[in-house]
Formats: C-alpha cells, sequence, structure tokens
C-alpha cells in the first residue's frame, strides 16, 4: 500500500496512534519520526512527534533494509539504544509498552537487541510444503518421528512471532550491520494488528469497534496534543 502510514483508521491518519500511544507512555521522552516523504512529515509533526531530517530516498526503497535508516538516525542522534515502533501497528496499550521498556532495562546487559513477540497457533512443525502436490514437512523429523506433522499440537514446543509492540535496537549492534544482532531477548506481549496490506486494513478498521478502550485513550491524546 503506498504511504499507508497516513490512510485512514478509525477518523485517524494510521501513524497517529503509534504517536498517541509513545506520548501517553511513561517511559518515553522523546519522539522521532524517519521518513522520506513530506506529507507523512507534516501528519507527523501535526500530532506531536519531531522530524527533524528527511530521509533519503535511497534508504526508502520496497527492498532498503531497517538496517540503513537506523544507521541513518544513529549519524544524526547520540543515543545508543532507540525503542523502534513501526507505525503499522495502531492498537498499542501504553501501559504494556511502558512494561516492555522496564522489562527491557532489567534484562541481561550483553543482548544485542529485544524484540517483543506473541504465541502463535500455526506452529512450525504443523506447516507443510507441497512438492509435487504432495505433502512435505520442513523438517526431517520430531523426536525420531519422520510423520510429524500428524503428532497432537500440544506435543511440540510453543512457537512465537515478532509483533512489532515495541522492538530495542542498539547503535553497536546496528553499525555492525545487523538490525538485532544474535542475542535477542524476547519479551511475550498480546498479539496486536500489524497491517501490511489492504485484508490486513479492512481488519484492523473492522477491530476499531473492539479496541474502544485503547482508541478512545489515544484520540482523547491527539485531540489534546495535537499542534
Amino acid at each position: 500500500m503506498p504511504r499507508k502510514n497516513i490512510v485512514d483508521v478509525g477518523g485517524y491518519p494510521l501513524i497517529a496512534y503509534t504517536i498517541a500511544a509513545c506520548r501517553l507512555s511513561k517511559n518515553i521522552s522523546r519522539i522521532i519520526v524517519s521518513t522520506e516523504d513530506d506529507e507523512i512529515a507534516q501528519v507527523s509533526e501535526e500530532f506531536g512527534a519531531e522530524v527533524p531530517f528527511i530521509r533519503p530516498a535511497h534508504l526508502s526503497q520496497d527492498n532498503s533494509s531497517d538496517v540503513g535508516f537506523l544507521q541513518h538516525f544513529f549519524d544524526n542522534f547520540e543515543e545508543d539504544e532507540v525503542a523502534l515502533m513501526r507505525p503499522t501497528s495502531p492498537f498499542r496499550d501504553p501501559v504494556i509498552i511502558d512494561q516492555a521498556i522496564m522489562e527491557y532495562r532489567e534484562a541481561p546487559s550483553d543482548i544485542t537487541g529485544f524484540r517483543t513477540v506473541n504465541e502463535i497457533n500455526e506452529n512450525p512443525y504443523k506447516v507443510v510444503k507441497l512438492v509435487d502436490n504432495y505433502f512435505e514437512g520442513f523438517f526431517p523429523e520430531f523426536n525420531g518421528v519422520k510423520n510429524y506433522t500428524n503428532l497432537p499440537r500440544q506435543t511440540f514446543p510453543k512457537a512465537y512471532t515478532g509483533n512489532g509492540y515495541i522492538d530495542v535496537v542498539k547503535r553497536e549492534t546496528v553499525f555492525k550491520g545487523d538490525t538485532f544482532g544474535h542475542k535477542i531477548y524476547g519479551c511475550k506481549t498480546n498479539p496486536v494488528v500489524d497491517i501490511d496490506s489492504k485484508f490486513d486494513l479492512k481488519i484492523a478498521r473492522l477491530l476499531t469497534l473492539e479496541y474502544d478502550r485503547i482508541i478512545d485513550m489515544l484520540q482523547l491524546n491527539i485531540e489534546k496534543e495535537r499542534i
């Protein structure tokens, strides 16, 4: 979706929800938006974020990596770490954001990155590929069982996926050419809607009714803080 960060969700541009959630966080003191788009920059400033620079176009292509724009950020700010808040997750609870930040502060100092995750039902041991229309698992076996895909789901270890509720990246890791590095601390949260397609956007718009408490809180803050 072109310029999806400012599509309408519940009467507000998508990025406004992330900005508002950050403003409501007790542990986030400054909100910087990195974008190459002048309109997204203007909208971000209207809702209370700072846009102190415009991201170079070559760091904003479809195949651009996170490392590129993060290195650009750290080139402009003398920070050792930053909370990475992707605008595609609009329904964050500021209380959970603060809890995750506190967990990050208490995590071992040698971690190379911090990511929030949630448990998923689609266990990788239940996923198959089709080879000439025949089922084939992605792993040779599970505990000695080759036909493991027919085992009960509870047989397998719990599986998690990164959800982007709040991630923390470190300058040292980024300038080694990696976003999170090899020693990533996982912080468990509830699932959050992540908008990557038009279908996801439809779900988000439908779910606005299910997120009344969070949206009411964010909308009040948006109206109060809007410049």
